[in-house]
């Protein structure tokens, strides 16, 4: 259990359509009424978190992210080389990915709780092209699909990240991609290339259902060439996370995974945009402690 009794709120205004702002009065209230004394800070961007972050450290404090994913990974990324960090997360996204795997949960009075009651744990985090991501990184038509995803409505909510995959499906040719998994080649044509450090992106699709956070490897995803119509039928699976078992899908594990493909692609990490290829992705064992559920 944590005996941070200071908090600073780290809140991305913009977050889930300003969901966050909306959760902030009632978060507030909560983490006051049990005894913990809370300050609120609003971002300008992901930079400034990761500074607001760094400084409530450095005095003492639980930096706290009301946020999605993108913002806890740049947090992550200012405080893992920071000795005795500790972070909180609460899940005031759209995605919440991170909350949804961790076991912190997706009801904002529990995971209140969880910065109460919980366990500072070491978790990994990933580093592509020297960005720090907390989920999940991937290229080809993933990362087409996100760009159309972030500047979309945001009334769309979850359903943000289905729609960007359906809009990214007309255009898309397959591509040809060369991994390097420590130091194994391989190639193959098709739709994309993911490195998991947790298992899920896009607002609940399990993409890497099996991934660890405390194993101090990636689990690499390619998925090889096939039909649109194809890609279409096994989509849905991947919210289950049963997609792995399709013969176009083949699940790899590595600490150090290179990529490069046939035309120029954008890699996104926790939902933003980290570097051209050709890129490395690394994982950073137990680089982090988060305050998630003490273990029962």
């Amino acid at each position: 259990m944590t005996e941070l009794r200071d908090i600073v709120l780290i809140v991305n205004p913009c977050a889930g359509g300003g969901r966050s702002l909306g959760l902030l009065p009632g978060v507030e209230a909560r983490l006051r009424a049990a005894g913990m004394r809370v300050r609120s800070e609003h971002t300008r961007d992901l930079a400034h978190g990761g500074d607001l972050a760094r400084a409530a450290t450095s005095a003492g404090h639980l930096p706290v992210t009301l946020s999605g994913d993108g913002l806890l990974g740049a947090v992550a990324g200012a405080l893992r080389e920071r000795p005795g960090a500790v972070l909180g997360v609460l899940p005031g996204g759209r995605g919440n990915d991170f909350a949804r795997v961790s076991g912190i949960g997706l009801d904002i009075d529990a995971a209140c709780d969880v910065l109460v009651h919980g366990t500072p744990t070491p978790v990994d985090v990933g580093e592509a092209d020297g960005r720090t991501f907390i989920g999940i990184a991937s290229v080809g038509f993933d990362s087409v699909a996100n760009a159309i995803a972030n500047a979309a409505p945001a009334r769309l909510g979850r359903l943000v990240y289905l729609y960007g995959a359906l809009r990214a499906l007309g255009a898309w040719r397959p591509a040809a991609f060369t991994v390097e998994v420590d130091g194994e080649p391989i190639a193959f044509s098709g739709w994309s290339v993911a490195a998991a450090n947790s298992g899920a992106y896009g607002g609940g699709m399990f993409l890497a259902p099996d991934a660890r956070m405390d194993d101090g490897l990636l689990d690499v995803v390619l998925s090889s060439h096939t039909s649109k119509a194809t890609f279409v039928r096994v989509l849905p699976k991947v919210f289950r996370g049963t997609h792995i078992h399709e013969p176009t899908i083949r699940v790899l594990r590595g600490a150090e995974i290179r990529v490069s493909a046939d035309r120029p692609f954008t890699m996104y990490a926790d939902g933003d945009p980290v570097g051209e290829l050709p890129l490395t992705v690394r994982c950073i064992p137990g680089a982090l402690k988060i305050l998630l559920p003490a273990a029962a």
